[in-house]
């Protein structure tokens, strides 16, 4: 195996632009951004929108689990998996709101180990989305 390879998932929804799911360099993989979205198809968990698209209720909780399992299927395609990441960013676009809800997510997805976590508020993300992980994690020997 290359010791720089670029990641394309076949589980996790297509990007939304130019770039890999993930890139390993070295022992090490880089995750692009990751959101909540399913494969092939536009649909967002627990999202719901009006007629012009803007974001009329959605469920944090849907998206959280929906996001993790995204990153998970990433990580298992690359060779990695989801006790191997060491580092993640996570995106909110309501930190008051969902911060409680994911806190506690996070909590039941890492009881071993967890990873280093930074945790931002933004404004908005590049699709009606409340959540977007960005992750480092090891990979090979």
């Amino acid at each position: 195996m290359s010791q720089e390879e670029r990641i394309d998932s076949k589980r996790a929804p297509e990007p939304v632009g130019l770039y890999p799911h993930a890139r390993r360099v070295g022992n090490l993989l880089f995750l692009s951004g990751v959101g909540p979205r399913e494969r092939g198809t536009k649909k967002i968990p627990g999202v719901e929108l009006d007629a012009q698209g803007n974001i009329t209720s959605y469920d944090i909780e849907a998206q959280c689990h929906s996001v993790f399992r995204n990153v998970r299927y990433i990580l298992e395609e690359a060779g990695s998996s989801w006790d191997r990441l060491v580092d993640v960013t996570v995106y909110l676009t309501n930190m008051k709101a969902d911060f409680p809800i994911y806190n506690r997510l996070w909590a039941e997805y890492f009881k071993d180990n967890p990873p280093c976590r930074t945790t931002l508020e933004i404004n908005a993300l590049p699709t009606p989305i409340a959540i977007e992980l960005k992750c480092i994690a090891t990979i090979g020997d």
